[in-house]
């Protein structure tokens, strides 16, 4: 079932700095003031992998492809949230790959797009939780590419940025799928990046990080998914004590709050993660991951849990999983 081509060209794919560099582990003396607890939770059943692409529907986390240093899979899992375990469901149908993306609708996934080693893809498919089946659907109206950003509106999803294979991205299309068809967005005044990471509190998308030309994009932006609107925030590297600025992040949201995870910033993979208040437009480090530092990892959230999972740190390809607690002091024994 997979596909053996390998490549020297390992990108992410498909939500974090040294001080952790990304892998190095270097608190500072302030680290013992940070809030936040890291709690081991179900190790996943399935081969450890990184550049994996996942969404939420409820208290089920998804998550499929990925790539685990020889080999670019397909396979498709399911996290229980609540009963803290893992499931395989029906495989992805489309080729093997890694840096896909994917966004949920309604009570449906939908994911494509990525890299099967050889070329950039531009195929997707819509999940059906209920009958566990998946269905073609209309290509990405884009151009192929890999490591492109997904998310969801209430009745749309959309894919933006990436990298063709030639050049990194800045587009933005959405989805309709009461009528299969991909749209272009206009307004986004932002860099060109892939590796990327959102993160949503409420109808509001926040988009941020990633790189492009070897450089770490500092740029942030809010987008408003009820009129479709952008916003731009204060830079991710505006303060002197912000160190937010990576590649192959995770985000994600607790109570109103957003969060970037881990990632890239050049010298290998990090454990830091930093909340945001959208209130003030302001960042805090958190306490960063407790475990081995990573880069690509991914994200389950239902706005009140979230679990970080998988990843690469280095060559050695992971597959634990943790539940986060962004107000809990530190507990290196859970």
């Amino acid at each position: 079932m997979m596909n053996t081509k390998k490549t020297t060209n390992k990108i992410f794919l498909p939500l974090l700095a040294l001080c952790l560099t990304f892998g190095v582990g270097c608190d500072d003396d302030d680290g013992d003031d940070r809030l936040g607890n890291w709690v081991d939770r179900s190790i996943f059943d399935g081969i450890p992998r990184s550049n994996a692409t996942a969404f939420t529907i409820g208290n089920m986390g998804y998550m499929g492809t990925g790539y685990d240093g020889d080999d670019y899979l397909k396979d498709f899992w399911v996290y229980d949230m609540e009963g803290n375990f893992w499931v395989q469901l029906s495989d992805f149908p489309g080729i093997e790959r890694s840096a896909a993306t994917s966004f949920a609708v309604g009570n449906k996934g939908y994911m494509g797009t990525g890299f099967d080693g050889d070329d950039e893809l531009q195929d997707f498919y819509e999940y059906d939780p209920q009958t566990n089946n998946w269905s073609p659907i209309a290509d990405f109206g884009g151009t192929v590419r890999r490591s492109a950003i997904g998310f969801n509106a209430t009745s749309a999803g959309y894919v933006g940025t990436g990298f063709d294979g030639d050049n990194d991205k800045k587009d933005f299309w959405r989805y309709d799928p009461s009528s299969d068809t991909w749209t272009e967005l206009v307004g986004y005044g932002g860099s060109k990046r892939r590796d990327a990471t959102t993160f949503t509190i409420g109808n509001t998308v926040y988009i941020g990080t990633g790189i492009s030309n070897g450089v770490y994009q500092d740029d942030f932006w809010a987008f408003n998914t009820t009129n479709e609107s952008w916003t731009q925030l204060n830079p991710l590297d505006e303060e002197d004590d912000y160190d937010i600025l990576r590649s192959g992040a995770s985000g994600f949201t607790i109570n109103g709050r957003g969060y970037i995870a881990c990632g890239n910033l050049g010298a290998g993979a990090s454990s830091s993660i930093w909340e945001y208040d959208p209130v003030n437009d302001t960042w805090e480090e958190k306490t960063p991951l407790e475990k081995t530092s990573r880069e690509n990892p991914i994200a389950f959230c239902n706005e009140s849990k979230a679990f970080l999972a998988l990843g690469r740190s280095g060559n050695l390809y992971l597959d634990d999983n943790f539940e986060f607690f962004p107000f809990q002091e530190e507990n290196e024994d859970d």
